[in-house]
């Protein structure tokens, strides 16, 4: 049971790592076609992903955390 927390929040870091890197060139991408026609779908898009990131990011570390400070 342990063992899965803390494969569960090195699984979560993982994750979080690719949306760091696909958030910002979807951002990049939308920023780089601002008078096309997709440009407010594709903007919302990379900002949720960034979002998603950082959220993934900190719901990861928790899990390390509470594996390493269980008391079970």
């Amino acid at each position: 049971m342990k063992k899965n927390k803390l494969t569960s929040g090195f699984k979560k870091l993982a994750f979080t790592l690719f949306l760091m890197f696909i958030g910002p060139v979807i951002l990049y991408q939308a920023f780089s076609n601002i008078g096309h026609q997709w440009y407010y779908f594709v903007l919302a898009i990379g900002l949720i992903v960034c979002i998603l990131s950082i959220f993934t990011l900190f719901s990861g570390i928790k899990s390390i955390i509470n594996h390493i400070f269980d008391k079970d």
